[in-house]
């Protein structure tokens, strides 16, 4: 036992510690295109093994500067949050624990996998609406902590919506429960003399002083992942206070999260498709509010590529499906294949529709497709195609969420560079923005399929690159200085639902200004003075760190 390990164990610290060379390894990874290496791995038993372990790192601080812990789980983050050069605390291995649900509510422990917790929920007919495209991989903690969205974002938010209290562990290392608070509650809250009254007093004033440029600066579309949501925490008309606001979505760098309280919505019965294939996307960004008007729950898409990718390697879904449902599949391409004859398609628009029949999804299909029958020349919507009930829909769904794995899988010499990868504009500049992205793309030669939420105007390109090839590491900076540029001089914002981490955060100046990252600043000073919650992520980031610690090996 090391000298480290010793001094954590004089805490009375009860879960498992690692500083072998194997463990750290692994840890070194997460989705992202960055590595480094921790000083020592943790698995905390108990919320009593966090408070502990967060003291024992404000003790030591001083005497060891770089001392600091980053919670992780599943390790599905893309933007390089979940990893840092000292203690990396992993709740997936004892906070796995579903404390209760029933129709309305939810209590979990951050480890929980989604997969395990939406097997719950529907038992109960319900639904936590978040859905990321990795939730078969995901954790709770982690969809709080980068406040996930996804396909169903459109029709219900995302996960900040849908979190009512969270156990929530402060740098003092103190274990408390944080929930929206009415005016007599805050004040309440801001007298008491110790480190949490501290915290409520200096963010009520931060927000109070600046309200009205922090109310300014919340971007201008449906989804954002950037920065503080700083902008939704203190309502001066109804009086509201929820501190929730600015730890959902904070990547770990204000506390640590133990333990999370949800509102579930129904889940609906019977979901179906219209698809529709464009030749042209001049007029996509008028095309895509008449599609808005009929309330799909989910307007998804993706390319030409993306499609003419999955149908080539359409053999590779044979292990993952069965041969029962790769054959439905084979045989369900057929409609899709006749479209073709009439020219490929740019782009493949995916409108989804729920309800509690199939007559009802059906009626709403048809009634949508019978709407957008008029405007087939203007928008040069060359095929439609209705698949009314979900097992029919599900070829359309596997093109879209298996298309990048399939790409990675297939190209052995490259690798996933998430670095351009999360952005959102207004989905009425759409028709204008597209073709510069895809110009960009291809001045760089960038290997890459696009794919969306549509209705958001959330888009998700990740090149895959040989990044261990100096050639391809010196496009990095450039293409995502011009993609990022891009995505700001239409108002956008350059993370839907991946987050800061390492990759983003050096942008923020550049997407809110110098006054807004001051503020954001001043918040992680205010919840961790001490810099001990995961640094170099969110207002804390910087390019030349995060550069250098770009992946050398894959």
């Amino acid at each position: 036992m090391s000298e480290f390990e010793h001094d954590i164990r004089k805490t009375g610290f009860k879960g498992e510690l690692f500083t072998d060379n194997l463990t750290l390894e692994k840890y070194a990874h997460d989705a992202s295109m960055f590595e480094i290496y921790p000083r020592l791995v943790a698995w905390p038993k108990d919320s009593e093994d966090v408070e502990l372990l967060t003291k024992f790192v404000a003790a030591n601080k001083s005497k060891h500067p770089h001392l600091s812990i980053t919670a992780r789980a599943a390790g599905t983050d893309m933007s390089g949050g979940a990893i840092n050069d000292s203690i990396i605390m992993d709740f997936s291995k004892h906070f796995d624990t579903v404390v209760s649900v029933d129709h309305e509510k939810a209590n979990v422990q951050p480890g929980v996998f989604f997969r395990d917790f939406d097997a719950r929920t529907i038992a109960h007919g319900s639904l936590l609406p978040s859905y990321p495209a990795s939730r078969d991989m995901c954790t709770i903690g982690g969809m709080v902590n980068n406040n996930a969205g996804g396909e169903k974002s459109l029709e219900y938010g995302k996960t900040d919506k849908y979190v009512d209290k969270i156990e929530f562990v402060f740098a003092d290392g103190v274990k408390r429960l944080v929930k929206p608070l009415n005016r007599t509650g805050l004040i309440k809250k801001m007298a008491q003399k110790d480190f949490e009254g501290k915290v409520y007093r200096e963010i009520y004033e931060l927000i109070e002083s600046n309200y009205d440029l922090i109310k300014s600066a919340k971007p201008n579309v449906s989804k954002d992942s950037t920065g503080y949501h700083l902008w939704n925490v203190w309502d001066r008309e109804t009086g509201v206070f929820d501190l929730n606001k600015a730890i959902v979505g904070a990547q770990g760098t204000l506390g640590l999260v133990t333990r999370a309280e949800f509102s579930l919505v129904n889940r609906r019965k019977h979901s179906g498709l219209l698809i529709l294939f464009l030749k042209d996307i001049d007029d996509l960004g008028k095309l895509i509010p008449k599609v808005l008007t009929h309330k799909p729950a989910t307007f998804e898409c993706f390319d030409d590529a993306t499609m003419l990718l999955g149908m080539k390697f359409l053999p590779s879904f044979l292990p993952k499906l069965g041969i029962k449902k790769w054959l439905q599949l084979l045989f369900g391409f057929i409609p899709t294949g006749l479209q073709f004859l009439r020219g490929i398609p740019k782009l493949i628009l995916m409108i989804e529709f729920n309800g509690e029949t199939e007559e009802i999804v059906r009626k709403r299909i048809q009634d949508t497709h019978t709407s957008l029958s008029k405007y087939r020349a203007r928008y040069e919507i060359n095929g439609f195609e209705e698949d009314a009930t979900e097992g029919k829909s599900e070829k359309f769904w596997i093109m879209r969420r298996q298309s990048f794995q399939l790409l990675r899988s297939k190209v052995k010499d490259k690798h996933t560079a998430p670095f351009i990868d999360d952005f959102v504009v207004n989905p009425e500049h759409l028709s204008e923005f597209l073709p510069r992205i895809r110009k960009i793309i291809k001045k760089y030669k960038l290997l890459a399929t696009l794919a969306g939420h549509l209705g958001d105007g959330n888009f998700h390109i990740i090149p895959l690159m040989k990044l261990e090839n100096p050639k391809d590491r010196r496009k990095l900076l450039p293409a995502m200085k011009e993609v990022n540029q891009l995505v700001l001089e239409y108002g956008g914002s350059l993370s839907g639902e991946h987050n800061d981490g390492l990759v983003r955060g050096p942008w923020l100046r550049e997407m809110y200004g110098d006054e807004m990252l001051d503020i954001f600043k001043q918040t992680k000073q205010i919840f961790d003075p001490d810099n001990i919650f995961n640094p170099h992520k969110k207002a804390d980031a910087d390019w030349d760190y995060s550069f250098s610690h770009i992946r050398d090996k894959f």
